[in-house]
């Protein structure tokens, strides 16, 4: 097999995880409807560590799949990038980055930083895993949504959604393949204009100046080298909010969270959950989970 056989392999495997729970971490029933919607106003806390479980877990389960013996073995090197690899004599390496998403959070958290130029040969795919207590607010993780993106596309989409030289400009990470594995930087960063009117008029003409195409993103060294002399030359900020999946725009993740959201569950849509959730008071979302969920007050008193 070939990177992108194995890759469309674990595709398809990831897919079959829909609807899966994972054996991970139980929440237990609430005791009370006052004690459901005090769960529900704190449970996406939990978020970080479930999804690192789920993601963790998931390079156990491709691991189990058949498919794959003989050919090699699926690693994780987490913190490195990407996070899962799939360790064996094909090149280049097949690899997976993947992101665990809490539907009734506020949005997909995540974020994206990898330069396009990691993505060349189409090798790594960034698998995103929706995912709730089986009973919305207590039970184990399951998941209720799948999506497997090629990271190169969703690179470029966040390249060109955020970079409008001079006002906002995307820069690739400089060369540090010399250095240590460990100390190799690969991560993009967004900066935004901060000077004057003035300093805005000439910036303008420092990109005019370019020729025509000269706003188009590219991550070559030589157009690179532009956007550092616009650095240099007038005051941007460092975008702390840059590349966070929820605001590419990106075609796929946008039909996926679409998707999730108007997926069924327990009785509602998630969507219809999250906003229940977000904005209805105590009283409403108590209510409607007891009735839900069969949760009945219990009467007693902590002292």
């Amino acid at each position: 097999m070939n990177t992108q056989q194995i890759l469309a392999l674990a595709t398809q495997h990831m897919q079959a995880l829909n609807g899966h729970c994972f054996d991970v971490l139980e929440l237990a029933k609430p005791a009370s409807p006052e004690a459901a919607a005090n769960l529900a106003k704190i449970i996406s806390k939990l978020s970080p560590l479930v999804g690192n479980l789920i993601e963790f877990n998931t390079c156990e389960y491709l691991n189990k799949q058949s498919s794959f013996a003989g050919f090699g073995k699926w690693r994780r090197q987490d913190p490195g990038f990407p996070d899962t690899v799939f360790d064996g004599q094909i090149s280049p390496m097949p690899g997976l980055e993947i992101k665990a998403w809490f539907p009734l959070a506020t949005e997909i958290t995540a974020r994206f930083k990898d330069s396009q130029n990691h993505f060349a040969h189409d090798q790594t795919h960034v698998a995103m895993l929706a995912w709730l207590p089986e009973f919305l607010i207590f039970g184990k993780p399951k998941i209720v949504g799948i999506a497997v993106i090629p990271g190169g596309s969703i690179a470029k989409v966040r390249d060109e959604h955020y970079h409008k030289a001079p006002d906002y400009l995307v820069l690739e990470p400089e060369d540090t393949s010399a250095r240590t594995s460990n100390l190799q930087q690969t991560n993009t960063n967004g900066y935004k204009f901060q000077g004057t009117a003035a300093q805005y008029v000439q910036a303008q003409q420092m990109v005019q100046n370019w020729g025509a195409g000269g706003t188009a993103y590219l991550p070559t060294r030589e157009y690179q080298a532009l956007l550092r002399a616009l650095l240099a030359q007038f005051p941007y900020r460092l975008d702390t909010n840059f590349a966070k999946l929820d605001r590419i725009a990106h075609p796929s993740i946008e039909r996926f969270k679409a998707e999730v959201y108007a997926a069924e569950f327990q009785g509602r849509t998630v969507g219809e959950w999250n906003r229940l959730l977000a904005k209805g008071d105590d009283a409403s979302i108590s209510a409607i989970l007891a009735a839900q969920f069969g949760i009945q007050p219990n009467g007693n008193v902590v002292r």
